[in-house]
């Protein structure tokens, strides 16, 4: 598989992501453009004009899905000698329109005839149980083209293991499922397909993507790039310290990791090698990130729009929560990229290969309106998301046309191509919207089989048996869940991950660290499922994040995995710390000065551990000085931690900050000395 993925470019990888495989005959395009845009129209119809019952809107907007992907995406992505039929390429087969016929039906099935299925809830007729048989059959098929085959693998795993149940081990034996309570359940009802996932990706996170297609399509990502370049390509390790900004703000706009290596990569990534970043390290920065974009505030990844659901709380109490752990993330970042700059000794960019800042800024500062007022209606008027997102496109509909007609003049080309051009930017946006939503649409389906069967008893059984793994040790317990999402992310995506591993073990790490006395929220447990899910994109040997930015580099893709997993550790470290201190999830804290304090005092603890981990601060560490380094960021990151430690009151903690700070300045200081000393002597010795 590594061989194969490895002889790909990252253009190729993008399409396959997108389901983009097949070359459309011109009818053929036309008519998965229809599809797609009416589904966009749908969902803006939804929070403005359009009333229905949220189950209806959930079955229409798989029915989408479903039926796009069969028409875009071969069974097969290679030629098969005795099924070449299931590997067409240039053309739609008359299967798959089909597939895509009998897929959207049965997704539709619920929704037409909700009423009857309403009446006799928990005794499907036979028209239902067979509809709703081949409803998951599809699913599952469908999940496979588009993600691969673990998710679907992993929920036919829960439904066999629903069925057969009374004949397992007495350890996780279950009492089972008739066929009519699992399709009752699955298939129609919300505990299933239609369930929490699956309403979130209809009601919300669509309207993001189609604003980041938009975005895209209008020519957002490359501005990013560029200002991001024009800020800070003169600094040490500029290339690569904008190539972490760019990322950071294309990734509101991209919607994959895949696709923010391939806007942002082909500009960084020879920029990163040209002023002297090795292949392998260029291609890790831009993979590390790439893929920790969905840790950003305020446009996260889908599941944090789904832990809102969960954990049963406002959308801006997830942006709350997630703030500080990813701005320190993206710090440590930024440190890693300026500790690898010093040790290479690299500088900044050339003069001629930064662009102008107030220049890029004034050709492009007119999508930033969008985002400024999505952060308005969210955070200050508190809307809910699904309509500052909404919001936030109609203003990007005048701005896109606002840019056309304003190139059109400087052109000196009539208005009413400047119109034209915006229509068609809109529908390209529209497109391919609907395009990269259909693997969360169908991921989020999926996993709701997941969560079904679950609900059906088995997660009190699954619990128990992971807290006997774990021996009831909340430290082990949390490693334990760390590796299998990592492990399970190779090949699902994030949301996926989350969702298995959040309905698994977020209740039992909230439950077992009460029994150790660690008030660990559930926002908390959530969100450290979150981290590892996105931790497993660029996890070795399957991380297609790393094969994309390998592509670009021209470097060995499996080094450069290891080498953006290196960089990631400092993420996972912050994801354990927010476990045993929710202070860094602001749990509790309503007070600004204590709030910007904790934040501040973040930064510098990140900073001090990727002095450890990069093993450089102003010049080599020293074995003696790495133990300092990791106190200077345990204090700072977890000060309730060494205040228990020694048996200080906890009302005192915030007095050990200073001790941290005091540590990392004084072997910050030592190294600065050691480094002075030694170009002195460079320095006479050249004399």
């Amino acid at each position: 598989m590594a061989k194969d993925i490895k002889a790909k470019t990252a253009e190729e990888l993008l399409r396959e992501e997108r389901a983009e495989v097949r070359d459309l005959r011109p009818f053929e395009y036309y008519l998965v453009a229809i599809i797609s845009i009416a589904w966009a129209l749908f969902q803006l119809a939804l929070p403005s004009v359009l009333v229905i019952d949220s189950t209806q809107e959930r079955a229409i907007h798989l029915a989408f899905a479903m039926s796009l992907l069969f028409l875009l995406m071969p069974c097969f992505k290679r030629p098969k000698k005795y099924l070449g039929f299931l590997s067409v390429t240039e053309r739609i087969p008359f299967i798959d329109y089909f597939f895509a016929g009998l897929g959207a039906f049965t997704a539709l099935y619920l929704a037409i005839f909700y009423e009857g299925i309403a009446m006799r809830a928990g005794a499907p007729s036979t028209a239902d149980m067979i509809s709703g048989t081949i409803l998951v059959i599809l699913l599952l098929e469908a999940t496979r083209r588009i993600i691969g085959p673990a998710l679907s693998v992993i929920a036919l795993g829960f439904t066999l293991y629903a069925f057969l149940g009374p004949y397992m081990p007495d350890l996780i034996a279950f009492k089972g499922v008739s066929l009519s309570k699992y399709l009752s359940n699955i298939t129609n009802s919300t505990e299933g397909i239609y369930g929490i996932p699956l309403g979130v990706s209809s009601a919300i996170v669509y309207l993001f993507v189609l604003m980041g297609a938009l975005l895209d399509k209008a020519g957002a990502g490359k501005f990013f790039t560029d200002l991001a370049l024009s800020f800070l390509g003169r600094f040490k390790g500029g290339a690569a310290k904008a190539a972490i900004v760019a990322s950071g703000a294309t990734g509101l706009v991209s919607g994959s990791s895949i696709a923010n290596i391939v806007t942002t990569g082909p500009f960084t990534i020879p920029l990163m090698k040209k002023i002297g970043y090795p292949a392998k390290k260029a291609a890790a920065v831009e993979v590390a990130a790439s893929t920790d974009r969905q840790l950003m505030p305020p446009i996260m990844g889908a599941a944090a729009f789904i832990i809102a659901e969960y954990v049963n709380v406002p959308y801006i109490e997830v942006v709350k929560a997630a703030a500080i752990p990813a701005f320190a993330s993206y710090f440590g970042l930024f440190c890693i990229a300026h500790l690898e700059a010093s040790k290479l000794g690299i500088e900044g960019l050339p003069r001629e290969d930064i662009p102008s800042f107030w220049g890029t800024l004034k050709s492009g500062a007119h999508y930033l309106l969008p985002l400024a007022v999505l952060l308005y209606e969210l955070i200050y008027l508190r809307h809910s998301p699904e309509l500052a997102a909404f919001r936030s496109i109609l203003l990007l509909f005048v701005v896109i046309f606002y840019q056309e007609i304003r190139r059109a003049i400087l052109e000196k080309r009539g208005v009413g191509s400047a119109i034209k051009s915006g229509f068609l930017i809109i529908r390209d946006g529209f497109v391919q919207g609907s395009k990269n939503m259909m693997s969360v649409a169908l991921a989020c389906a999926s996993a709701g089989i997941i969560v079904g069967v679950v609900n059906m008893g088995i997660g009190g059984m699954i619990s128990a048996v992971v807290e006997i793994l774990s021996y009831g040790n909340i430290f082990l317990l949390l490693i334990i869940t760390a590796i299998a999402s990592l492990i399970i992310g190779m090949g699902l995506p994030t949301t996926a991950t989350y969702i298995v591993m959040a309905s698994l073990t977020a209740p039992i790490i909230v439950e077992v660290g009460g029994l150790f006395d660690f008030v660990i929220p559930l926002m908390a447990a959530h969100l450290f499922c979150f981290y590892f899910g996105i931790l497993a994109d660029d996890t070795p040997p399957v991380g297609l994040a790393a094969y994309a930015a390998a592509a670009i580099a021209e470097s060995d893709p499996i080094p450069t995995g290891i080498q953006g997993f290196l960089y990631d550790i400092r993420t996972s470290c912050i994801a354990f710390m927010f476990v045993f201190n929710p202070e860094l999830i602001l749990h509790n804290i309503n007070s600004w000065p204590q709030g910007i304090m904790i934040f501040i005092m973040s930064l510098i603890g990140m900073s001090s551990f990727e002095c450890f981990a990069q093993g450089w601060c102003f010049t080599k560490n020293k074995l003696y000085e790495i133990p300092f380094f990791l106190a200077a960021w345990f204090t700072l990151f977890h000060p309730g931690g060494v205040a228990s430690f020694f048996h200080v009151d906890l009302s005192m903690k915030y007095y050990f900050y200073p001790l941290g700070i005091a540590i990392y300045a004084l072997v910050a200081f030592l190294q600065y000395m050691r480094m002075t000393a030694a170009e002195r002597a460079k320095t006479r010795s050249a004399v």
